[in-house]
């Protein structure tokens, strides 16, 4: 019975979506066609929502013990469920906006080359050192259940991106999903995320929490946009590597701001 709920159709873009964004344990879905990776898409949000429980849980159970070693841990899972997927992005995407400056060709060049520069490792750096904090700062004043929401609305930028803007690249990793998007359940998906987060923060925590989800999805739209305007101005588009970034900058800023609204000064 088991093995016959896991295989239904319906289940599969899940699995493909799960074991593309993270190495939880999904079910091999065997040869995927293009198609198939595009109806992916819109579940990339709810991928999101399970590595928010998962973080949220560990951060949850570590609260007991110092707040730093209790973040290091947290961290260290959180990086080991993407597979470094989304950093990788953003180490690329740094070393090829500070060495591709004017040029789209020379930006797009560097991201295709496998080594990291000083850019690169200062990006990872700060983006770690910054969830640290964040991350030791919710433990610590007893608030890990607001981890939940930023994978979740991390991920929902790609649905977005992907709906809203050309792919800079012919051919590449992100090409099957922009051409075999399902357009209007990635909407739909995209749309239950950015009314369900505040008001599942508000189930929680009351008008607070509410004010607080619509904070988080007013961050999230705005890092879109100028993310968005500065892809569009340097390679006329998107590329994996810069929707990688992009969900690297937004889990980083979304953590500081829920450390910045939900813990008084």
């Amino acid at each position: 019975m088991t093995d016959r709920f896991l295989d239904l159709p319906r289940l599969r873009p899940l699995w493909i979506a799960g074991r593309f964004l993270t190495r939880l344990p999904f079910p091999d879905p065997g040869p995927v066609t293009p198609s198939e990776t595009g109806w992916g898409v819109p579940w990339y949000p709810f991928v999101g929502l399970l590595l928010g429980g998962l973080i949220a849980l560990v951060a949850w159970m570590l609260a007991g013990t110092d707040p730093g070693v209790a973040a290091a841990l947290t961290l260290i899972l959180w990086v080991w469920s993407t597979g470094g997927l989304h950093l990788d992005g953003l180490a690329d995407s740094a070393d090829a906006w500070v060495g591709g400056l004017a040029s789209r060709e020379r930006t797009l060049e560097i991201m295709k080359d496998p080594r990291c520069g000083p850019a690169a490792v200062t990006a990872i750096a700060l983006a770690l050192i910054a969830k640290w904090a964040g991350l030791a700062a919710l433990i610590v004043h007893g608030e890990p259940w607001l981890l939940l929401w930023i994978p979740l609305l991390a991920r929902t930028q790609l649905p977005l991106l992907l709906l809203t803007t050309p792919y800079a690249r012919k051919l590449g990793m992100a090409s099957d999903q922009v051409n075999q998007l399902p357009r209007r359940s990635a909407w739909m998906a995209v749309a239950l995320v950015l009314a369900g987060c505040p008001l599942g923060l508000g189930w929680g925590g009351g008008w607070s929490g509410v004010l607080i989800g619509l904070a988080l999805v007013l961050g999230s739209l705005l890092i879109l946009l100028f993310a968005r305007r500065s892809m569009l101005g340097r390679i006329a588009g998107f590329t994996g590597d810069t929707a990688g970034a992009l969900v690297e900058i937004t889990e980083t800023l979304l953590l500081i701001a829920a450390v910045l609204l939900a813990i008084p000064s």
